[in-house]
């Protein structure tokens, strides 16, 4: 699990990174007239607003619970994660397409190659740091899971944002590189368009790839398995529970898990008993995951919970042949 202070700490770097970077880049392009260089200043432009987003995100998603959000907050920190991904998609990515064609259409001749060159080379240590400590903080977090399989089962997209953010930058700033070298040295200005047009690529895959992945926490993904199977352990080993037939988990933010638990418990007990028991079940359940904040027991047979399980994939079935 990434601590809250773990993860702020790799948003507010990429922030100060990338609002540094966007003003060196803007006042490059401007001097040298670089079409790669214009686009990557407005990428580190979007980059800010970003994390300005994903910040906000998380301050609105520590709110405690109310009348209005029984659950929490949580979810906001996903639907703002979700608008980064729109925002790098239409800002970053269209608008590097939009100068990349512009500039292929009325060339311009780079003038002053040598500052692009320094802000390229800062840029790079900039964002190569800020990529570093999102890795470093990621890297911690994985466990013993591939760096994919860990992107796809994580439950807090700030970190994973800001790593792909900034690996799409340092790859921006390559093909930047190699745009305007090509440009200055082959002496065709539309190379410089065409690192643009490049760059938009880039974006754009990374912007799909992210909100994929967001989307899924934002309409409601299982917890771990992990989770799971563990809720249904703890309650096994409680003497009052007859048989586990098994447990619903809703993600509803990085520290905050929803879970509903089937369980038979054994004929004799009367409802004092039942009660007690689901407390000793809630308590241990907590003690053993912090962020299993709501728990929900369904007293019910192992019969009836098959019956359930069935129906719904009956239903599950029925839509996917189009049928009401």
């Amino acid at each position: 699990m990434q601590s809250k202070n773990t993860t702020t700490k790799v948003v507010y770097a990429a922030l100060a990174g990338n609002l540094a970077i966007a003003l060196i880049k803007f006042v490059a392009a401007a001097i040298t007239g670089s079409s790669a260089m214009l686009s990557e200043a407005v990428h580190s432009l979007v980059d800010t607003v970003n994390e300005l987003l994903l910040l906000y995100g998380m301050r609105r998603a520590a709110k405690v619970p109310d009348e209005s959000h029984p659950f929490g907050y949580g979810r906001e920190l996903y639907f703002w994660s979700f608008i980064v991904t729109l925002l790098v998609f239409a800002l970053g990515s269209g608008v590097s397409f939009y100068e990349g064609v512009t500039h292929i259409r009325n060339p311009e001749i780079i003038t002053n190659p040598l500052i692009n060159y320094i802000v390229l080379a800062i840029s790079f240590l900039c964002e190569g740091a800020s990529w570093w400590v999102a890795f470093k903080a990621f890297r911690a977090s994985k466990g013993k899971q591939t760096y994919f399989d860990a992107f796809r089962a994580s439950k807090d997209p700030s970190v994973f944002i800001v790593l792909f953010e900034d690996g799409a930058a340092l790859l921006g700033l390559l093909i930047a590189t190699l745009g305007i070298t090509g440009a200055l040295v082959l002496d065709i200005p539309e190379i410089d368009g065409i690192a643009s047009i490049g760059i938009a690529i880039v974006l754009a895959g990374t912007s799909l790839l992210l909100a994929r992945e967001t989307k899924e926490l934002l309409i409601g993904e299982t917890a771990h398995p992990h989770v799971r199977e563990s809720i249904m352990r703890i309650a096994r080993e409680d003497s009052d529970i007859r048989s586990v037939n098994g447990v619903f988990t809703v993600q509803m933010g990085p520290n905050q898990v929803i879970a509903a638990l089937s369980a038979e418990f054994h004929n004799d007990l009367n409802t004092t008993q039942i009660e007690q028991c689901v407390t000793r079940i809630e308590a241990a359940i907590k003690l053993a995951h912090l962020d299993v904040t709501t728990l929900f027991v369904k007293p019910q047979t192992t019969q009836m919970w098959r019956q359930r399980l069935a129906a719904v994939s009956t239903g599950q079935s029925n839509n996917e042949n189009g049928k009401p």
